[in-house]
C-alpha cells in the first residue's frame, strides 16, 4: 500500500516514525505547508509523549505543499490525515472522492453529523475509512480488553479512566473550541472511545468540571451510565500550561480481579486477584503485547486496505459515537451534573 502522510506536526511525525516499520506499506509522499518540515526538518515539533523526531530523509518521497496536489497523484493509494480537527471532515471527504483510502487522526470530526457525512462518503466511494483511535491498539490497554472480551474475570463492577496533561502549546488551534473542540474533547476522546470499545454506548451520561481556558484549565469528571455496570468514570483534562506532566491511567475491577495501570508510576500493568495475589498480565493469562501502539494501529489499517475488509477492530461508527458522547459530556458539564440520555 502506497501511503501519504498529510500534516507533519507532532502526530504526523509520530506516524511517520511508525510507518517505517509497517510491513506492506510504502511512504510515497508527505503533505505540509511549512517548507522546513516538508524537507524533513521536524526538530521544532513538540508533544506530550516524548517522541521527538529531529530529521527524516524525504529524498525519495514526493513533497507537496497542498493536499489537492497529493490527491491528484495516482501513485498514492491512501492518505494518513494528521491535520487539525476542524479540517478532518473536508479533507477526508476530498480524499475519499479522489479514490484514496483514509486514516484520520482522532477525534474523527468536531461533531456527529460531520462523522456521518464522512462515513456516507466512504460508503459511496467504496474506500476504507478509519479513525486513528490508538488506545485500542496500545499494549497497556490490551489486558482489560482481553479480560472483558473473554469473560474469564467475570463481570465488570467498576471502571475508572484518567488522562491529564498541561494545556498544549504546540497547536494554538487546540485551545479554540470551534477548531479543536476544547481540551476535554481532544484529550479524553481516547478514554471515552475505550469505554465504547469495552462496554458499548452508555444509556446516559453526567458530568461536572471547570473550564478556564485563559489559565489553561479544562477539566471534567464524567460518569457513563450503563445498566449492567455500577460505575464507569472518565476524568482528567488540561491542568495549566507547559509544566504539568502527561499521564494516562485506569483501574478496572472485575468479579475476579482488578487490573490497574498508570504511566506516572512507570510500573507495568498489574493484575490483583481475589486471592490476594498480584500478577503480571502474562501470569494472569492476559495478553500485553510489546509492539508500539502506533505501529499496531497502522499495520491494522494497512491490512484492512490490502484485504478490502472493513475495520471491525476500530470501526468509524464507534469513533463517531465517541465524538457524540464527548459532545454530550461537555453539555452535561455546563449543566453542572445533569444526567443526559444518549439518544443515538
Amino acid at each position: 500500500m502506497k501511503i501519504a502522510v498529510a500534516g507533519l506536526g507532532f502526530m504526523g511525525s509520530t506516524h511517520l516514525t511508525a510507518w517505517r516499520n509497517v510491513p506492506g506499506a510504502q511512504l510515497v509522499a508527505v503533505v505540509e505547508e511549512d517548507a522546513a518540515k516538508r524537507s524533513g526538518d521536524l526538530s521544532k515539533n513538540t508533544g506530550n509523549l516524548n517522541r521527538e523526531v529531529a530529521k527524516l530523509d524525504f529524498a525519495n518521497v514526493s513533497q507537496y505543499a497542498k493536499l489537492d496536489e497529493a490527491l491528484a497523484d495516482p501513485g498514492i493509494e491512501a492518505i494518513d490525515l494528521c491535520l487539525p480537527t476542524f479540517v478532518h471532515e473536508e479533507t477526508a471527504v476530498a480524499a475519499l472522492r479522489a479514490g484514496k483510502h483514509v486514516l484520520v487522526e482522532k477525534p474523527m470530526a468536531l461533531d456527529g453529523a460531520a462523522c456521518d457525512r464522512m462515513m456516507a462518503e466512504a460508503a459511496k466511494s467504496g474506500r476504507t475509512l478509519m479513525c486513528a483511535q490508538v488506545l485500542r491498539f496500545w499494549g497497556d490497554y490490551q489486558p482489560i480488553i482481553a479480560g472483558r472480551r473473554s469473560g474469564k474475570l467475570g463481570n465488570v463492577r467498576s471502571a475508572l479512566f484518567r488522562r491529564r496533561c498541561a494545556a498544549p502549546q504546540w497547536g494554538r488551534w487546540l485551545q479554540d473550541p470551534h477548531k479543536g473542540g476544547g481540551g476535554i474533547f481532544d484529550l479524553l476522546i481516547h478514554d471515552v472511545d475505550m469505554c465504547v470499545h469495552l462496554f458499548g454506548i452508555p444509556e446516559a451520561v453526567s458530568a461536572t468540571g471547570h473550564e478556564y481556558m485563559t489559565k489553561g484549565i479544562d477539566v471534567i469528571t464524567a460518569q457513563l451510565h450503563y445498566s449492567g455496570i455500577p460505575s464507569v468514570i472518565v476524568t482528567g483534562g488540561w491542568h495549566h500550561p507547559a509544566s504539568y506532566p502527561f499521564s494516562m491511567e485506569y483501574t478496572v475491577t472485575f468479579d475476579e480481579a482488578t487490573i490497574e495501570f498508570s504511566s506516572l508510576t512507570g510500573k507495568p500493568v498489574a493484575v490483583f486477584g481475589d486471592d490476594g495475589q498480584e500478577r503480571t498480565p502474562a501470569e494472569a493469562g492476559l495478553p500485553r503485547p510489546e509492539k508500539d501502539g502506533f505501529q499496531a494501529e497502522l499495520e491494522y489499517f494497512t491490512q484492512c486496505v490490502t484485504n478490502g475488509a472493513a475495520p471491525t477492530q476500530c470501526p468509524p461508527s464507534e469513533s463517531a459515537a465517541a465524538v457524540r458522547i464527548m459532545r454530550l459530556l461537555d453539555e452535561a458539564r455546563k449543566n453542572n451534573g445533569d444526567k443526559l440520555p444518549c439518544r443515538f
